[in-house]
């Protein structure tokens, strides 16, 4: 009998997936995944420069797509994995969706939403920071460092 196990951390491994994606097509490496029920129900990347649009975030990408796949626009039974904390767009966004969960990985100390607008997030969104932070940050400093 096979037993998968379902953790926030697994799922994150997910997001970093979608990260190493966007990190391939030179995009800021930045992965999103949407889970509801245990399942997987939208991937993203980030693809600001392949779309030239500035709201192509992973996470944008992955609200559309989850909404598309559940067939409407409200996520309150879903969980958004991000391998880093969304910023005041994302989070915006988020509580439109009426998200139920957010799990970030590393905390974004420049653009965060919870530096410039911490009451953004619906007030039913649960929030989770630093899962797998290290990893999700050393992918960014990495990327950066390599553009200077």
């Amino acid at each position: 009998m096979e037993f998968t196990v379902f953790s926030d951390e697994s799922f994150m491994r997910e997001a970093l997936k979608e990260a190493h994606e966007a990190l391939r097509k030179d995009e800021v490496p930045i992965g999103a995944i949407i889970v509801c029920n245990n399942r997987i129900i939208a991937r993203a990347h980030n693809l600001t420069e392949q779309l030239n649009d500035v709201t192509a975030h992973a996470e944008m990408q992955a609200f559309t797509s989850a909404s598309g796949y559940l067939g409407g626009k409200y996520l309150e039974d879903c969980t958004l994995y991000v391998t880093v904390e969304p910023c005041v767009m994302c989070a915006g966004a988020a509580f439109w969706a009426q998200l139920g969960k957010i799990v970030y990985g590393a905390a974004d100390i420049k653009r965060g939403y919870s530096l410039f607008a911490p009451v953004v997030i619906h007030p039913r969104t649960q929030i989770k920071g630093g899962v797998l932070a290290e990893e999700c940050g050393d992918l960014m400093k990495d990327f950066f460092r390599s553009k200077r």
